[in-house]
């Protein structure tokens, strides 16, 4: 055993010594062509073809184009999308702050538990004491109008994803674009077709939260399990019966926790979307910022976490009781 330990050592050292050399010989050989390419080259090099130029003429032709002859569409769009905000929002700031803050604990405290509904209410004093209050409605009422657009969107694309592969598989490098591109791209499609104001805001949020919803929504159509849909089928149901009665409702809680990222996503972009003029929290700390007043965008930068701190323990909670009312009892 010993004479076959110490060759099964010298064969790992010999392999060892060997990959070494390989290092050595690439780096080696690396050094010596880029060596090689300065002297013919010179240092620094320009790139010998710049289509850039080209390229970009072609996308201002056809963002122009685009923008001229669709600008029925994208009119209608931004007038149906600004109604509904005006609309909640005005709502919002109607009501009175007692109203508001009494409706949030409650829910708070049905949904979770009484130190959430107390720091709720605490949270929402504190906005209003300070003189936030109007901005902070006009924050939750652009949250409301891009999260409610973002799931009428994801839950249908998520379903549809989860009965085709297909197109499971074309969704998947875009939801990962989507994901992975810089939060300030997102806002460059939004003021090429819609200008400025919250109507872009809210659908540059859109781009950017709707992934996890579509994500979560297919992955919890798809963990369903298969023998409770065959149990169902065996009875006759039908196929919208089968979606509408079984496979959605055990997939609330998966769905939900997409929401849940959503809404988060949403409260994130809260300050970039101010850059193109979306009013509220993002607002008030954009033009602290830029008067050098550091302590009022720390007081709305605290409204925001506070909102998403709210949402995140009402949104987990409500999706835990249903994953447990799924479950049953003792499970």
């Amino acid at each position: 055993m010993a004479f076959f330990s110490i060759a099964k050592t010298e064969g790992s050292r010999r392999l060892l010594l060997t990959m070494k050399q390989k290092v050595l010989l690439v780096s080696g050989g690396f050094t010596v062509l880029t060596l090689g390419l300065v002297l013919a080259m010179g240092a620094k090099p320009e790139f010998p073809v710049n289509y850039g130029r080209t390229i970009g003429a072609k996308i201002d032709d056809g963002v122009d184009w685009t923008t001229v002859n669709g600008a029925w569409f994208f009119d209608a769009v931004s007038d149906a999308v600004t109604y509904m905000l005006l609309y909640i929002e005005n709502f919002f700031v109607w009501m009175p702050w007692p109203a508001f803050m009494f409706g949030i604990g409650a829910v708070a405290w049905k949904v979770v538990n009484l130190r959430v509904a107390i720091f709720a209410v605490t949270a929402l004093l504190g906005l209003g004491s300070v003189g936030l209050w109007a901005s902070a409605m006009e924050t939750v009422a652009l949250v409301v109008v891009s999260v409610s657009l973002s799931v009428g969107l994801a839950v249908p694309v998520g379903i549809m994803a989860a009965k085709s592969d297909r197109l499971d598989t074309i969704l998947r490098p875009i939801l990962d674009g989507m994901q992975t591109m810089p939060s300030f791209v997102y806002l460059v499609p939004a003021i090429m077709f819609l200008g400025i104001g919250n109507v872009p805001a809210i659908f540059a949020t859109i781009i950017y939260a709707v992934p996890p919803a579509i994500r979560l929504t297919n992955l919890g159509i798809r963990q369903v399990s298969p023998e409770i849909v065959e149990a169902a089928m065996s009875f006759g149901t039908t196929s919208r019966q089968l979606l509408f009665k079984v496979q959605i409702p055990m997939a609330v809680p998966t769905i939900m926790a997409g929401i849940n990222q959503t809404i988060m996503m949403a409260l994130a972009m809260v300050v970039i979307a101010s850059l193109v003029g979306a009013g509220g929290l993002g607002e008030d700390v954009m033009r602290a910022l830029s008067r050098q007043e550091p302590g009022k965008a720390l007081l709305a930068g605290f409204g925001i976490v506070a909102f998403a701190i709210i949402i995140d323990r009402v949104t987990q909670a409500a999706a835990k009781s249903r994953q447990e009312a799924l479950n049953g009892p003792g499970v």
